[in-house]
């Protein structure tokens, strides 16, 4: 799994800036045609990291249309979710974090998008190895029947696999969005 992470975070970084850009202009449109966006709502995105898909259109989309957004932000070994504001910190691991801002739990939100390194046809991701998606999100593992918050991720198309191995600890997700296609 260590040497699968690594040739997919190595795929993604050897993505060039251009094409990142029209990368991240195809992602909004497929996320618009996938969620339902309304006006009350509580969105989860994240900042991008380590070559990760630009959330930036997004995000100001989301802004635009006065929906509330929130970034993670670690608690331990999982993570809680701080409204988007004008002051940040870096944590741990040197990603900006919301600071003086209203914090909820992923309970609460509507649409959770998350990064991640690699996915499959199945809608299995793997992260970047800490856990921290999966401990947050065991709620929704352990009562299947529980809808929010709706688990998006997002990618590039290289960083499709054919199939993964999945853990028990493993929490699916409902959609995966890339520049060219929805799962």
């Amino acid at each position: 799994m260590k040497a699968l992470r690594q040739l997919l975070r190595q795929k993604r970084l050897n993505i060039n800036s251009s094409d990142r850009l029209k990368f991240a202009k195809q992602l909004l449109f497929q996320a618009q045609n996938i969620a339902n966006f309304t006006n009350g709502q509580k969105i989860a995105i994240y900042l991008p990291n380590n070559g990760e898909i630009d959330t930036k259109y997004l995000q100001e989309f989301l802004k635009n249309q006065e929906i509330s957004t929130y970034l993670p932000v670690l608690d331990d070994k999982s993570l809680n979710f701080a409204k988007i504001g004008e002051n940040f910190i870096n944590n741990q691991y040197g990603i900006l974090e919301p600071v003086s801002t209203e914090v909820i739990s992923a309970e609460q939100l509507d649409i959770l998008f998350m990064p991640l390194v690699g996915f499959d046809k199945n809608k299995n991701r793997i992260g970047m190895g800490g856990g921290y998606y999966d401990r947050t999100l065991a709620f929704k593992k352990e009562q299947k029947m529980i809808k929010k918050p709706m688990l998006i991720g997002l990618a590039f198309d290289c960083q499709q696999v054919e199939k993964l191995d999945v853990q028990d600890w493993d929490v699916p997700l409902d959609a995966i969005i890339t520049p060219s296609q929805i799962l």
